[in-house]
């Protein structure tokens, strides 16, 4: 029976409340209500090591002079919910563990395509190949001349497929009129945001069909540049994230990308290319060695993320890295200092410029920091 805490009760985490350590502070990641508390490297410490003990006999363990620390600290555990007391300490074999294994029913789960003038003529086919592969999300970039035309082209391609989510980015022109793409969002409810950069105005409207959204930005994206920002909006602390990060790379696990000319890679800003989608399928590009290898590489094995709080929540990109020589090399575009748990602009660090100058990517530096 679970209750509030009495004498002689025992205390347990969650499984949903999971704890992870950084060099500085660490955290309690609540996987079902999706949000992260910061708590000291101190009370990690007492959950790791006491989890299912007695209060009692963790301040007799830490003497006197710690029990008021030690009481404030269930006081706040209780308070925010991320543990539970019981009376009986063989009734805690009743919670079973949470089940930290990633798997999913996908070869490859999410894919990137860039929509070309050399590309579109492959659509279909292409289309075809995802389904093979069992890919649930795709992201086109439209980087093609008659965009409406493409755009067409992909919906006719993909109604009848058997994909969850569609996500698109075109470049703003008068041909895109906002009453018009609202309604192509209705009409295709697996559009999960439709994104025109570029734009003169800003503009959103985040309530279309079941999930759909768009968004009008004044941003202008170059699609080889763009990725790879770490940043905690882009934080996400959910069940699927956090699992998939404990043994992979949290943006190129699973991901297959095809880029203006068709060649076939890992994301579209890397240069390998394990073949073009002329010659080669994306079945047989995923098997060509190399290729899979990105896929393992967790926050675990990075310079610097490895020492990190926010580790199991944050996505990473080997795209664009602090040290172009080294693949274990920190995100090029994250700001955060686990050491001194302080966040800066990334763009500016006197670290950095020579990745900076090395990816051509001087457009990106902030002058007015």
């Amino acid at each position: 029976m679970i209750q509030k805490w009495k004498p002689n009760s025992y205390f347990s985490l969650f499984e949903n409340c999971k704890i992870v350590k950084g060099i500085t502070r660490s955290m309690i990641c609540d996987l079902q209500r999706e949000k992260y508390f910061f708590i000291p490297n101190s009370l990690y410490d007492l959950i790791n090591e006491y989890n299912g003990k007695k209060k009692e006999d963790i301040l007799k363990i830490h003497g006197r002079e710690n029990c008021e620390t030690i009481n404030e600290y269930f006081d706040f555990l209780h308070e925010n919910e991320f543990i539970f007391w019981i009376s009986r300490r063989k009734d805690l074999n009743m919670f079973t563990p949470l089940n930290l294994a990633f798997d999913l029913p996908s070869i490859v789960s999410n894919a990137i395509f860039q929509i070309s003038n050399l590309t579109v003529n492959s659509l279909q086919r292409i289309i075809k190949e995802f389904e093979e592969l069992n890919c649930q999300d795709i992201q086109f970039q439209f980087e093609c001349t008659k965009q409406l035309d493409c755009l067409e082209q992909v919906f006719i391609c993909t109604e009848l497929a058997r994909i969850r989510s569609i996500e698109i980015y075109l470049k703003w022109n008068n041909d895109l009129n906002i009453d018009n793409l609202e309604l192509l969002i209705e009409k295709y409810p697996r559009i999960r945001i439709l994104t025109v950069h570029s734009s003169p105005s800003f503009y959103l409207n985040s309530h279309i069909a079941s999930m759909g959204m768009l968004f009008y930005t004044t941003e202008k994206i170059d699609f080889l540049k763009s990725c790879g920002l770490v940043h905690w909006d882009y934080f996400n602390t959910n069940i699927k994230l956090f699992t998939e990060a404990q043994q992979h790379n949290t943006c190129l696990n699973r991901k297959i990308s095809i880029d203006v000319n068709g060649e076939i890679k890992n994301c579209p800003s890397m240069t390998k290319s394990y073949g073009n989608i002329k010659d080669t399928t994306l079945a047989e590009a995923i098997e060509k060695p190399g290729f899979k290898d990105l896929w393992f590489i967790n926050k675990d094995k990075i310079h610097v993320c490895k020492d990190c709080e926010f580790r199991y929540i944050c996505t990473d990109c080997r795209a664009y890295i602090e040290n172009p020589e080294d693949i274990y090399s920190k995100p090029l575009k994250c700001g955060y200092n686990p050491y001194t748990a302080e966040w800066e602009e990334w763009s500016t660090n006197p670290l950095k410029q020579k990745a900076i100058e090395f990816y051509g990517m001087q457009d990106l530096v902030k002058k007015d920091n």
